[in-house]
Protein backbone atom coordinates (compact mmCIF):
# COMPACT_ATOMS: atom_id res chain seq x y z
CA UNK A 1 0.00 0.00 0.00
CA UNK A 2 1.23 3.48 -0.87
CA UNK A 3 -0.12 6.22 1.40
CA UNK A 4 0.83 8.89 -1.16
CA UNK A 5 -1.81 7.78 -3.66
CA UNK A 6 -4.85 9.61 -2.23
CA UNK A 7 -2.94 12.87 -1.67
CA UNK A 8 -3.36 14.27 -5.24
CA UNK A 9 -7.12 14.01 -4.65
CA UNK A 10 -7.41 14.78 -0.93
CA UNK A 11 -5.09 17.80 -0.85
CA UNK A 12 -7.05 19.79 -3.49
CA UNK A 13 -10.37 18.91 -1.82
CA UNK A 14 -9.14 20.07 1.57
CA UNK A 15 -7.67 23.12 -0.13
CA UNK A 16 -11.05 23.85 -1.74
CA UNK A 17 -12.71 23.79 1.66
CA UNK A 18 -10.02 25.99 3.18
CA UNK A 19 -10.19 28.58 0.40
CA UNK A 20 -13.97 28.66 0.69
CA UNK A 21 -13.67 29.50 4.38
CA UNK A 22 -11.09 32.16 3.48
CA UNK A 23 -13.37 33.79 0.92
CA UNK A 24 -12.84 37.25 2.46
CA UNK A 25 -9.07 36.89 2.58
CA UNK A 26 -7.87 36.70 -1.03
CA UNK A 27 -4.18 36.67 -0.13
CA UNK A 28 -4.70 33.66 2.14
CA UNK A 29 -6.68 31.96 -0.63
CA UNK A 30 -3.86 32.44 -3.08
CA UNK A 31 -1.33 31.10 -0.58
CA UNK A 32 -3.42 28.00 0.16
CA UNK A 33 -4.09 27.24 -3.51
CA UNK A 34 -0.45 27.68 -4.51
CA UNK A 35 0.80 25.54 -1.62
CA UNK A 36 -1.68 22.77 -2.37
CA UNK A 37 -0.82 22.58 -6.06
CA UNK A 38 2.91 22.67 -5.34
CA UNK A 39 2.42 19.79 -2.90
CA UNK A 40 0.43 17.82 -5.50
CA UNK A 41 3.25 18.36 -8.02
CA UNK A 42 5.82 17.12 -5.49
CA UNK A 43 3.74 14.01 -4.68
CA UNK A 44 3.27 13.33 -8.39
CA UNK A 45 7.03 13.51 -8.96
CA UNK A 46 7.61 10.98 -6.18
CA UNK A 47 4.96 8.65 -7.63
CA UNK A 48 6.60 8.94 -11.05
CA UNK A 49 9.90 7.72 -9.62
CA UNK A 50 8.27 4.97 -7.57
CA UNK A 51 6.20 3.56 -10.41
CA UNK A 52 9.14 3.55 -12.78
CA UNK A 53 11.34 1.83 -10.20
CA UNK A 54 8.94 -0.48 -8.36
CA UNK A 55 5.98 -0.93 -10.68
CA UNK A 56 2.32 0.06 -10.18
CA UNK A 57 1.34 1.41 -6.76
CA UNK A 58 -2.05 0.44 -5.31
CA UNK A 59 -4.13 1.57 -2.36
CA UNK A 60 -7.53 0.22 -1.34
CA UNK A 61 -9.66 2.97 0.18
CA UNK A 62 -12.32 2.52 2.86
CA UNK A 63 -11.10 -0.69 4.52
CA UNK A 64 -13.48 -2.79 2.43
CA UNK A 65 -12.43 -6.35 1.56
CA UNK A 66 -10.47 -6.50 -1.65
CA UNK A 67 -11.57 -6.13 -4.39
CA UNK A 68 -14.92 -4.71 -3.21
CA UNK A 69 -13.52 -1.35 -2.15
CA UNK A 70 -12.29 1.62 -4.14
CA UNK A 71 -8.83 1.11 -5.55
CA UNK A 72 -6.45 3.90 -6.46
CA UNK A 73 -3.78 2.76 -8.89
CA UNK A 74 -0.74 4.63 -10.18
CA UNK A 75 1.34 3.10 -12.94
CA UNK A 76 3.82 4.75 -15.30
CA UNK A 77 1.06 6.21 -17.46
CA UNK A 78 -1.07 7.69 -14.68
CA UNK A 79 1.99 8.99 -12.78
CA UNK A 80 3.21 10.86 -15.86
CA UNK A 81 -0.24 12.33 -16.45
CA UNK A 82 -0.42 13.38 -12.80
CA UNK A 83 2.92 15.16 -12.94
CA UNK A 84 2.25 16.99 -16.19
CA UNK A 85 -1.26 18.04 -15.14
CA UNK A 86 -0.12 19.27 -11.72
CA UNK A 87 2.65 21.41 -13.21
CA UNK A 88 0.29 22.86 -15.80
CA UNK A 89 -2.43 23.69 -13.25
CA UNK A 90 0.17 25.32 -11.00
CA UNK A 91 1.29 27.54 -13.89
CA UNK A 92 -2.32 28.42 -14.76
CA UNK A 93 -3.04 29.31 -11.14
CA UNK A 94 -0.01 31.61 -11.05
CA UNK A 95 -1.19 33.22 -14.28
CA UNK A 96 -4.69 33.82 -12.94
CA UNK A 97 -3.30 35.29 -9.71
CA UNK A 98 -1.13 37.62 -11.75
CA UNK A 99 -4.16 38.67 -13.75
CA UNK A 100 -5.54 40.25 -10.60
CA UNK A 101 -8.89 38.51 -10.82
CA UNK A 102 -10.10 34.99 -11.41
CA UNK A 103 -10.98 35.50 -15.01
CA UNK A 104 -11.43 38.76 -16.83
CA UNK A 105 -10.50 41.56 -14.48
CA UNK A 106 -13.01 43.91 -16.11
CA UNK A 107 -15.83 41.67 -14.92
CA UNK A 108 -14.75 41.76 -11.28
CA UNK A 109 -15.42 38.08 -10.74
CA UNK A 110 -15.07 37.25 -7.04
CA UNK A 111 -11.91 35.35 -6.25
CA UNK A 112 -13.77 33.36 -3.60
CA UNK A 113 -15.54 31.44 -6.39
CA UNK A 114 -12.48 30.74 -8.47
CA UNK A 115 -10.05 29.14 -6.03
CA UNK A 116 -12.32 26.44 -4.50
CA UNK A 117 -13.72 25.54 -7.91
CA UNK A 118 -10.29 25.37 -9.52
CA UNK A 119 -9.06 23.04 -6.77
CA UNK A 120 -12.11 20.79 -7.19
CA UNK A 121 -11.26 20.62 -10.88
CA UNK A 122 -7.70 19.56 -10.03
CA UNK A 123 -9.01 16.91 -7.64
CA UNK A 124 -11.29 15.54 -10.37
CA UNK A 125 -8.45 15.34 -12.88
CA UNK A 126 -6.19 13.57 -10.36
CA UNK A 127 -8.93 11.15 -9.37
CA UNK A 128 -9.56 10.28 -13.01
CA UNK A 129 -5.91 9.37 -13.53
CA UNK A 130 -5.83 7.24 -10.36
CA UNK A 131 -9.27 5.60 -10.59
CA UNK A 132 -9.11 1.82 -10.53
CA UNK A 133 -12.80 1.20 -11.23
CA UNK A 134 -15.42 2.56 -13.60
CA UNK A 135 -17.67 4.10 -10.96
CA UNK A 136 -14.82 6.08 -9.41
CA UNK A 137 -13.96 7.26 -12.92
CA UNK A 138 -17.57 8.38 -13.30
CA UNK A 139 -17.30 10.32 -10.03
CA UNK A 140 -14.19 12.01 -11.41
CA UNK A 141 -16.07 13.13 -14.52
CA UNK A 142 -18.87 14.53 -12.38
CA UNK A 143 -16.39 16.52 -10.32
CA UNK A 144 -14.99 17.91 -13.55
CA UNK A 145 -18.48 18.76 -14.81
CA UNK A 146 -19.43 20.65 -11.66
CA UNK A 147 -16.21 22.65 -11.57
CA UNK A 148 -16.16 23.21 -15.33
CA UNK A 149 -19.61 24.75 -15.46
CA UNK A 150 -18.77 27.24 -12.72
CA UNK A 151 -15.47 28.18 -14.34
CA UNK A 152 -16.96 28.48 -17.83
CA UNK A 153 -19.60 30.93 -16.66
CA UNK A 154 -17.36 33.17 -14.54
CA UNK A 155 -18.54 36.73 -14.91
CA UNK A 156 -22.06 35.71 -15.91
CA UNK A 157 -21.91 37.25 -19.40
CA UNK A 158 -24.44 36.12 -21.99
CA UNK A 159 -21.94 34.36 -24.30
CA UNK A 160 -20.35 32.52 -21.38
CA UNK A 161 -23.66 31.33 -19.96
CA UNK A 162 -24.76 30.24 -23.43
CA UNK A 163 -21.50 28.37 -24.07
CA UNK A 164 -21.60 26.88 -20.58
CA UNK A 165 -25.13 25.64 -21.21
CA UNK A 166 -24.03 23.84 -24.37
CA UNK A 167 -21.13 22.30 -22.49
CA UNK A 168 -23.31 21.15 -19.59
CA UNK A 169 -26.00 19.66 -21.83
CA UNK A 170 -23.42 17.64 -23.75
CA UNK A 171 -21.65 16.61 -20.54
CA UNK A 172 -24.91 15.52 -18.91
CA UNK A 173 -25.72 13.41 -21.96
CA UNK A 174 -22.30 11.75 -21.78
CA UNK A 175 -22.74 11.23 -18.02
CA UNK A 176 -26.11 9.55 -18.58
CA UNK A 177 -24.51 7.34 -21.23
CA UNK A 178 -21.68 6.51 -18.84
CA UNK A 179 -24.17 5.51 -16.11
CA UNK A 180 -26.01 3.32 -18.60
CA UNK A 181 -22.71 1.72 -19.58
CA UNK A 182 -21.82 1.08 -15.94
CA UNK A 183 -25.20 -0.62 -15.44
CA UNK A 184 -24.64 -2.82 -18.49
CA UNK A 185 -21.11 -3.70 -17.36
CA UNK A 186 -22.23 -4.66 -13.85
CA UNK A 187 -25.19 -6.65 -15.14
CA UNK A 188 -22.96 -8.57 -17.54
CA UNK A 189 -19.92 -9.15 -15.29
CA UNK A 190 -20.87 -8.41 -11.68
CA UNK A 191 -17.84 -6.14 -11.30
CA UNK A 192 -16.70 -2.59 -11.95
CA UNK A 193 -13.06 -2.85 -10.89
CA UNK A 194 -10.91 -2.50 -13.99
CA UNK A 195 -8.55 -5.31 -13.02
CA UNK A 196 -11.45 -7.68 -12.42
CA UNK A 197 -13.11 -6.65 -15.66
CA UNK A 198 -9.93 -7.50 -17.56
CA UNK A 199 -10.65 -11.16 -16.82
CA UNK A 200 -14.43 -11.26 -16.74
CA UNK A 201 -15.01 -9.52 -20.06
CA UNK A 202 -13.19 -12.40 -21.71
CA UNK A 203 -15.82 -14.81 -20.41
CA UNK A 204 -19.06 -13.11 -21.45
CA UNK A 205 -20.83 -13.20 -24.81
CA UNK A 206 -18.63 -11.49 -27.46
CA UNK A 207 -21.57 -9.44 -28.68
CA UNK A 208 -22.19 -8.04 -25.21
CA UNK A 209 -18.49 -7.32 -24.79
CA UNK A 210 -18.49 -5.44 -28.12
CA UNK A 211 -21.51 -3.41 -27.02
CA UNK A 212 -19.74 -2.48 -23.77
CA UNK A 213 -16.64 -1.47 -25.68
CA UNK A 214 -18.61 0.74 -28.07
CA UNK A 215 -20.52 2.36 -25.18
CA UNK A 216 -17.28 3.14 -23.33
CA UNK A 217 -15.60 4.48 -26.44
CA UNK A 218 -18.57 6.71 -27.25
CA UNK A 219 -18.66 8.10 -23.71
CA UNK A 220 -14.96 8.86 -23.65
CA UNK A 221 -14.98 10.17 -27.23
CA UNK A 222 -17.40 12.91 -26.13
CA UNK A 223 -15.06 13.83 -23.28
CA UNK A 224 -12.04 13.80 -25.60
CA UNK A 225 -13.83 15.82 -28.33
CA UNK A 226 -13.23 13.20 -31.03
CA UNK A 227 -14.99 13.74 -34.35
CA UNK A 228 -17.96 13.61 -34.90
CA UNK A 229 -18.58 14.17 -31.17
CA UNK A 230 -16.41 17.31 -31.02
CA UNK A 231 -19.03 19.83 -32.15
CA UNK A 232 -19.43 21.30 -28.68
CA UNK A 233 -15.80 22.28 -28.02
CA UNK A 234 -15.15 25.23 -30.39
CA UNK A 235 -18.28 26.98 -29.11
CA UNK A 236 -17.64 26.29 -25.42
CA UNK A 237 -13.98 27.00 -24.74
CA UNK A 238 -13.27 30.37 -26.49
CA UNK A 239 -15.78 32.36 -24.41
CA UNK A 240 -14.25 31.45 -21.02
CA UNK A 241 -11.61 33.56 -19.23
CA UNK A 242 -8.07 32.97 -20.47
CA UNK A 243 -6.84 30.82 -17.52
CA UNK A 244 -9.99 28.68 -17.67
CA UNK A 245 -9.74 28.18 -21.42
CA UNK A 246 -6.08 27.26 -21.04
CA UNK A 247 -6.59 24.57 -18.42
CA UNK A 248 -9.65 23.18 -20.22
CA UNK A 249 -7.84 22.98 -23.55
CA UNK A 250 -4.73 21.51 -22.01
CA UNK A 251 -6.24 18.97 -19.64
CA UNK A 252 -9.92 18.08 -19.88
CA UNK A 253 -9.89 16.48 -23.31
CA UNK A 254 -6.78 14.51 -22.30
CA UNK A 255 -8.74 12.89 -19.47
CA UNK A 256 -10.97 11.40 -22.15
CA UNK A 257 -7.95 10.29 -24.18
CA UNK A 258 -6.44 8.72 -21.04
CA UNK A 259 -9.69 6.81 -20.38
CA UNK A 260 -9.74 5.47 -23.95
CA UNK A 261 -6.11 4.39 -23.69
CA UNK A 262 -6.73 2.70 -20.34
CA UNK A 263 -9.83 0.70 -21.30
CA UNK A 264 -8.52 -0.23 -24.75
CA UNK A 265 -5.28 -1.72 -23.46
CA UNK A 266 -6.57 -3.19 -20.19
CA UNK A 267 -10.10 -4.37 -20.98
CA UNK A 268 -10.08 -5.08 -24.72
CA UNK A 269 -6.60 -6.24 -25.71
CA UNK A 270 -7.85 -8.85 -28.18
CA UNK A 271 -10.64 -6.80 -29.78
CA UNK A 272 -9.25 -3.27 -29.96
CA UNK A 273 -11.45 -2.08 -32.90
CA UNK A 274 -8.29 -0.73 -34.47
CA UNK A 275 -9.80 0.03 -37.88
CA UNK A 276 -12.64 2.04 -36.35
CA UNK A 277 -10.24 4.03 -34.18
CA UNK A 278 -7.91 4.72 -37.09
CA UNK A 279 -10.71 6.00 -39.32
CA UNK A 280 -11.99 8.19 -36.50
CA UNK A 281 -8.44 9.48 -35.89
CA UNK A 282 -8.09 10.39 -39.57
CA UNK A 283 -11.41 12.25 -39.64
CA UNK A 284 -10.58 14.07 -36.40
CA UNK A 285 -7.19 15.22 -37.69
CA UNK A 286 -8.27 16.39 -41.11
CA UNK A 287 -11.68 17.90 -40.36
CA UNK A 288 -10.39 19.60 -37.22
CA UNK A 289 -7.52 21.32 -39.01
CA UNK A 290 -9.74 22.36 -41.93
CA UNK A 291 -11.97 24.04 -39.37
CA UNK A 292 -8.95 25.79 -37.87
CA UNK A 293 -7.91 27.23 -41.23
CA UNK A 294 -11.35 28.75 -41.72
CA UNK A 295 -11.35 30.69 -38.43
CA UNK A 296 -10.79 34.42 -38.06
CA UNK A 297 -10.40 34.38 -34.28
CA UNK A 298 -7.28 33.09 -32.55
CA UNK A 299 -9.17 31.31 -29.77
CA UNK A 300 -11.44 29.46 -32.19
CA UNK A 301 -8.47 28.59 -34.42
CA UNK A 302 -6.68 27.03 -31.46
CA UNK A 303 -9.86 25.23 -30.38
CA UNK A 304 -10.08 23.55 -33.77
CA UNK A 305 -6.38 22.64 -33.73
CA UNK A 306 -7.02 21.11 -30.31
CA UNK A 307 -9.66 18.85 -31.85
CA UNK A 308 -7.39 18.06 -34.77
CA UNK A 309 -4.43 17.01 -32.66
CA UNK A 310 -6.55 14.72 -30.51
CA UNK A 311 -6.58 12.67 -33.71
CA UNK A 312 -2.81 12.10 -33.41
CA UNK A 313 -3.30 10.56 -29.96
CA UNK A 314 -6.15 8.33 -31.16
CA UNK A 315 -3.92 7.33 -34.09
CA UNK A 316 -1.34 5.92 -31.68
CA UNK A 317 -3.98 4.15 -29.60
CA UNK A 318 -5.61 2.68 -32.69
CA UNK A 319 -2.34 1.17 -33.89
CA UNK A 320 -2.37 -0.99 -30.73
CA UNK A 321 1.41 -1.46 -30.96
CA UNK A 322 4.06 -0.61 -28.41
CA UNK A 323 5.51 2.11 -30.65
CA UNK A 324 2.06 3.57 -31.34
CA UNK A 325 0.99 3.63 -27.69
CA UNK A 326 4.36 5.09 -26.66
CA UNK A 327 4.03 7.82 -29.28
CA UNK A 328 0.50 8.59 -28.09
CA UNK A 329 1.64 8.96 -24.47
CA UNK A 330 4.53 11.23 -25.49
CA UNK A 331 2.21 13.33 -27.62
CA UNK A 332 -0.33 13.70 -24.80
CA UNK A 333 2.38 15.07 -22.47
CA UNK A 334 3.63 17.40 -25.21
CA UNK A 335 0.17 18.63 -26.18
CA UNK A 336 -0.97 19.36 -22.63
CA UNK A 337 2.01 21.66 -22.18
CA UNK A 338 1.96 23.41 -25.55
CA UNK A 339 -1.78 23.87 -25.88
CA UNK A 340 -2.04 25.37 -22.40
CA UNK A 341 0.87 27.72 -23.12
CA UNK A 342 -0.73 28.91 -26.36
CA UNK A 343 -4.03 29.74 -24.72
CA UNK A 344 -2.22 31.64 -21.97
CA UNK A 345 -0.39 33.65 -24.64
CA UNK A 346 -3.73 34.38 -26.31
CA UNK A 347 -4.91 35.70 -22.95
CA UNK A 348 -1.94 38.08 -22.97
CA UNK A 349 -2.85 39.18 -26.49
CA UNK A 350 -6.43 39.86 -25.45
CA UNK A 351 -5.35 41.82 -22.40
CA UNK A 352 -2.77 43.84 -24.34
CA UNK A 353 -4.79 44.39 -27.50
CA UNK A 354 -8.39 44.03 -26.37
CA UNK A 355 -9.41 41.40 -28.91
CA UNK A 356 -8.45 38.05 -30.42
CA UNK A 357 -10.25 38.65 -33.74
CA UNK A 358 -7.69 38.63 -36.55
CA UNK A 359 -9.57 41.33 -38.47
CA UNK A 360 -9.02 43.68 -35.53
CA UNK A 361 -5.37 42.89 -34.90
CA UNK A 362 -2.24 44.11 -36.62
CA UNK A 363 1.18 45.46 -35.77
CA UNK A 364 1.38 43.57 -32.47
CA UNK A 365 5.01 42.67 -33.09
CA UNK A 366 5.80 46.36 -32.75
CA UNK A 367 3.35 46.88 -29.92
CA UNK A 368 4.69 43.93 -27.89
CA UNK A 369 7.68 42.05 -29.34
CA UNK A 370 7.83 39.76 -26.31
CA UNK A 371 4.27 38.49 -26.83
CA UNK A 372 5.08 37.98 -30.51
CA UNK A 373 7.96 35.67 -29.60
CA UNK A 374 5.91 33.97 -26.88
CA UNK A 375 3.24 33.06 -29.43
CA UNK A 376 5.65 32.09 -32.20
CA UNK A 377 7.66 29.49 -30.24
CA UNK A 378 4.81 27.25 -28.99
CA UNK A 379 2.94 27.75 -32.28
CA UNK A 380 5.87 26.30 -34.19
CA UNK A 381 6.09 23.53 -31.60
CA UNK A 382 2.41 22.72 -32.12
CA UNK A 383 2.94 22.65 -35.87
CA UNK A 384 5.81 20.18 -35.46
CA UNK A 385 8.71 22.24 -36.79
CA UNK A 386 12.04 20.40 -36.28
CA UNK A 387 13.62 19.82 -33.85
CA UNK A 388 10.91 20.72 -31.33
CA UNK A 389 9.00 18.16 -29.26
CA UNK A 390 5.95 18.41 -31.52
CA UNK A 391 8.08 17.24 -34.42
CA UNK A 392 9.59 14.40 -32.38
CA UNK A 393 6.18 13.23 -31.14
CA UNK A 394 4.74 13.22 -34.65
CA UNK A 395 7.76 11.42 -36.04
CA UNK A 396 7.31 8.74 -33.38
CA UNK A 397 3.65 8.28 -34.34
CA UNK A 398 4.31 8.34 -38.09
CA UNK A 399 7.13 5.82 -37.71
CA UNK A 400 4.81 3.57 -35.73
CA UNK A 401 2.28 3.82 -38.56
CA UNK A 402 4.89 2.90 -41.14
CA UNK A 403 6.04 -0.03 -38.99
CA UNK A 404 2.45 -1.30 -38.78
CA UNK A 405 2.60 -1.68 -42.54
CA UNK A 406 -1.14 -1.86 -43.23
CA UNK A 407 -2.77 0.22 -45.99
CA UNK A 408 -4.95 2.04 -43.45
CA UNK A 409 -1.93 2.87 -41.30
CA UNK A 410 -0.22 4.33 -44.37
CA UNK A 411 -3.30 6.45 -45.05
CA UNK A 412 -3.07 7.73 -41.46
CA UNK A 413 0.59 8.58 -41.98
CA UNK A 414 -0.33 10.66 -45.04
CA UNK A 415 -3.17 12.27 -43.07
CA UNK A 416 -0.78 13.08 -40.24
CA UNK A 417 1.69 14.76 -42.59
CA UNK A 418 -1.10 16.77 -44.23
CA UNK A 419 -2.47 17.81 -40.83
CA UNK A 420 0.97 18.95 -39.70
CA UNK A 421 1.44 21.08 -42.83
CA UNK A 422 -2.00 22.62 -42.47
CA UNK A 423 -1.35 23.30 -38.79
CA UNK A 424 1.80 25.15 -39.78
CA UNK A 425 -0.21 27.14 -42.32
CA UNK A 426 -2.92 28.00 -39.75
CA UNK A 427 -0.55 29.22 -37.03
CA UNK A 428 1.75 30.99 -39.51
CA UNK A 429 -1.24 32.82 -41.01
CA UNK A 430 -2.38 33.81 -37.53
CA UNK A 431 1.06 35.08 -36.54
CA UNK A 432 1.44 36.97 -39.81
CA UNK A 433 -1.92 38.73 -39.55
CA UNK A 434 -1.84 39.56 -35.85
CA UNK A 435 1.85 40.35 -35.43
CA UNK A 436 3.68 40.83 -38.70
CA UNK A 437 1.41 42.90 -40.91
CA UNK A 438 1.38 46.63 -40.35
CA UNK A 439 -1.58 48.58 -38.95
CA UNK A 440 -1.95 50.19 -42.40
CA UNK A 441 -2.46 46.80 -44.02
CA UNK A 442 -4.89 45.75 -41.32
CA UNK A 443 -6.83 48.99 -41.72
CA UNK A 444 -7.03 48.55 -45.49
CA UNK A 445 -8.33 45.00 -45.03
CA UNK A 446 -11.03 46.11 -42.62
CA UNK A 447 -12.01 49.03 -44.85
CA UNK A 448 -12.25 46.78 -47.89
CA UNK A 449 -14.41 44.28 -46.02
CA UNK A 450 -16.75 46.97 -44.81
CA UNK A 451 -16.92 48.53 -48.26
CA UNK A 452 -17.86 45.09 -49.60
CA UNK A 453 -20.69 44.98 -47.09
CA UNK A 454 -22.04 48.23 -48.48
CA UNK A 455 -21.04 50.51 -45.61
CA UNK A 456 -18.38 53.15 -45.41
CA UNK A 457 -15.38 52.53 -43.18
CA UNK A 458 -16.01 55.52 -40.97
CA UNK A 459 -14.27 55.99 -37.65
CA UNK A 460 -16.59 54.53 -35.00
CA UNK A 461 -17.75 51.67 -37.27
CA UNK A 462 -14.21 50.43 -37.76
CA UNK A 463 -12.82 50.96 -34.34
CA UNK A 464 -15.56 50.33 -31.80
CA UNK A 465 -16.11 46.75 -30.60
CA UNK A 466 -17.97 46.03 -27.34
CA UNK A 467 -16.19 47.87 -24.51
CA UNK A 468 -12.97 48.52 -26.43
CA UNK A 469 -11.87 50.99 -29.05
CA UNK A 470 -9.67 49.88 -31.94
CA UNK A 471 -7.57 52.25 -34.01
CA UNK A 472 -6.24 50.99 -37.33
CA UNK A 473 -6.87 47.49 -35.94
CA UNK A 474 -4.40 47.99 -33.10
CA UNK A 475 -6.40 48.09 -29.86
CA UNK A 476 -6.79 50.08 -26.70
CA UNK A 477 -8.17 49.36 -23.29
CA UNK A 478 -11.30 51.09 -22.02
CA UNK A 479 -9.23 53.41 -19.84
CA UNK A 480 -7.87 54.99 -23.03
CA UNK A 481 -11.36 55.58 -24.41
CA UNK A 482 -11.29 59.37 -24.23
CA UNK A 483 -7.95 59.68 -25.98
CA UNK A 484 -8.96 57.19 -28.66
CA UNK A 485 -12.26 58.94 -29.37
CA UNK A 486 -10.41 62.25 -29.70
CA UNK A 487 -8.09 60.69 -32.26
CA UNK A 488 -10.97 59.26 -34.26
CA UNK A 489 -12.24 62.75 -34.99
CA UNK A 490 -9.42 63.05 -37.51
CA UNK A 491 -9.54 62.10 -41.17
CA UNK A 492 -6.68 59.59 -41.12
CA UNK A 493 -6.98 56.85 -38.49
CA UNK A 494 -3.71 55.22 -39.55
CA UNK A 495 -1.78 58.49 -39.17
CA UNK A 496 -3.41 59.02 -35.79
CA UNK A 497 -2.39 55.50 -34.75
CA UNK A 498 1.23 56.33 -35.49
CA UNK A 499 0.85 59.48 -33.40
CA UNK A 500 -0.47 57.45 -30.46
CA UNK A 501 2.37 54.98 -30.86
CA UNK A 502 4.82 57.83 -30.81
CA UNK A 503 3.14 59.37 -27.76
CA UNK A 504 3.20 56.00 -25.96
CA UNK A 505 -0.56 56.24 -25.37
CA UNK A 506 -1.12 52.51 -25.68
CA UNK A 507 -1.95 50.40 -22.63
CA UNK A 508 1.04 49.23 -20.58
CA UNK A 509 2.57 45.81 -21.00
CA UNK A 510 0.83 42.92 -19.24
CA UNK A 511 2.03 42.25 -15.69
CA UNK A 512 5.18 40.23 -15.26
CA UNK A 513 3.25 37.94 -12.91
CA UNK A 514 1.25 36.81 -15.97
CA UNK A 515 4.15 36.52 -18.39
CA UNK A 516 6.41 34.51 -16.04
CA UNK A 517 4.16 31.41 -15.77
CA UNK A 518 3.48 31.61 -19.50
CA UNK A 519 7.20 31.71 -20.27
CA UNK A 520 7.64 28.84 -17.83
CA UNK A 521 5.22 26.63 -19.77
CA UNK A 522 6.85 27.59 -23.07
CA UNK A 523 10.21 26.67 -21.57
CA UNK A 524 8.73 23.36 -20.38
CA UNK A 525 7.73 22.64 -23.97
CA UNK A 526 11.30 23.32 -25.08
CA UNK A 527 12.58 21.17 -22.23
CA UNK A 528 10.54 18.26 -23.60
CA UNK A 529 12.71 18.55 -26.71
CA UNK A 530 15.91 18.32 -24.68
CA UNK A 531 14.73 15.32 -22.65
CA UNK A 532 12.93 13.62 -25.53
CA UNK A 533 15.28 10.61 -25.42
CA UNK A 534 14.74 9.74 -21.74
CA UNK A 535 11.05 10.62 -22.02
CA UNK A 536 10.57 8.32 -24.98
CA UNK A 537 12.36 5.62 -22.99
CA UNK A 538 9.86 6.16 -20.18
CA UNK A 539 6.86 6.09 -22.52
CA UNK A 540 8.21 2.93 -24.15
CA UNK A 541 8.24 1.24 -20.74
CA UNK A 542 4.77 2.59 -19.98
CA UNK A 543 3.47 1.28 -23.31
CA UNK A 544 5.02 -2.14 -22.72
CA UNK A 545 3.30 -2.36 -19.32
CA UNK A 546 -0.05 -1.30 -20.78
CA UNK A 547 0.02 -3.89 -23.55
CA UNK A 548 1.36 -6.62 -21.27
CA UNK A 549 -1.28 -5.89 -18.55
CA UNK A 550 0.45 -8.23 -16.10
CA UNK A 551 2.11 -5.51 -13.96
CA UNK A 552 -1.21 -3.73 -13.45
CA UNK A 553 -3.24 -6.88 -12.77
CA UNK A 554 -0.65 -8.37 -10.45
CA UNK A 555 -0.43 -5.17 -8.45
CA UNK A 556 -4.19 -4.86 -8.02
CA UNK A 557 -5.27 -8.49 -7.73
CA UNK A 558 -2.05 -10.37 -7.20
CA UNK A 559 -3.05 -12.71 -10.03
CA UNK A 560 -3.25 -13.17 -13.78
CA UNK A 561 -6.34 -12.05 -15.68
CA UNK A 562 -7.83 -15.52 -15.70
CA UNK A 563 -7.27 -16.03 -11.99
CA UNK A 564 -8.53 -12.56 -11.16
CA UNK A 565 -11.79 -13.10 -12.99
CA UNK A 566 -13.23 -15.16 -10.16
CA UNK A 567 -12.24 -12.92 -7.30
Amino acid sequence: MNELLPLPVILPLFGAGATLMLSRRPQAQRAVSSTVLAAVAAVSAVLLVQTDRDGPQVMWVGAWPEPLGISLVADRLSALMLLVSSLVTLAVLAYSIGQGMTGDSREKTPVSIYHPTFLVLVAGVSNAFLAGDLFNLFVSFEMLLFASYVLLTLGGTGPRVRAGTIYVVVSLMSSALFLLTIAVVYAATGALNLAQLAGRLQEIDPGVALLIQLLLLTTFAIKAAIFPLSFWLPDSYPTAPAPVTAVFAGLLTKVGVYAILRVQTLLFPDEPLTDLLLWVALATMVIGILGAIAQSDIKRMLSFTLVSHIGFMVFGIGLATEAGVSGAIFYVAHHITIQTALFLVVGLIERRAGSTALLRLGGLARLSPMIAVMFFVPAMNLAGVPPLSGFLGKVGLLQAGLDAGTPLAHVLVAGGVLTSLLTLYAVAKTWSLAFWRTPEQAHETAAALRAGEGSSPSGSEIVRHHDHVHVGIATFGSRDLDEAERVHDGDDPVRDLHQLLADDALPPEVPRSMTVPTVGLIAAGLLLTLVAGPLFGYTDRAAADLLDRTPYLSAVLGSTPADGADR
